[in-house]
């Protein structure tokens, strides 16, 4: 079953607003701080948790741009998509950066729920490693669209 942008309205998954700089601002800050926290986390020898909040530092980068679209997230999977659909089908947005932000989601929903979750330290520096990277294209992104607009 495809998922884009009308299907993921239809089911709920997202949902349009009114589009905001600032939130989508305050979703960039959000991410920087979430880095931080994963790199903390990661110089602390706290691997699930670095991993965690790496993802969370993605998936903060990754709503701004829907908040300057216009768009709230119902669900995670629906951010993806949303890239996916908007920006990746443009050419706007390498499908990399999907497919990283679907693996750690699916990372952390296995680690949450997932009473055999283990993380080792070179999946950390992999994890901050991709947040870290997500987060800088996610800010050229941002700043390509916010000029568009």
């Amino acid at each position: 079953m495809k998922f884009d942008i009308d299907r993921c309205i239809k089911l709920g998954l997202l949902k349009r607003i009114p589009s905001s700089k600032e939130k989508a601002e305050g979703s960039i800050k959000n991410a920087e701080n979430w880095l931080r926290e994963a790199e903390n986390n990661l110089r602390n020898l706290a691997f699930r948790s670095c991993i965690l909040t790496s993802y969370l530092a993605m998936f903060h980068a990754a709503r701004a741009i829907l908040f300057i679209d216009g768009f709230r997230e119902k669900s995670h999977f629906a951010v993806a998509r949303y890239l996916e659909d908007k920006y990746v089908k443009t050419e706007l947005l390498e499908r990399e950066w999907v497919d990283i932000l679907d693996f750690y989601r699916e990372t952390r929903h296995e680690d949450q729920y997932s009473i055999n979750f283990f993380a080792t330290k070179e999946e950390s520096e992999k994890a901050f490693q991709s947040a870290k990277e997500f987060v800088k294209r996610m800010k050229e992104l941002f700043r390509k669209i916010s000029n568009l607009t």
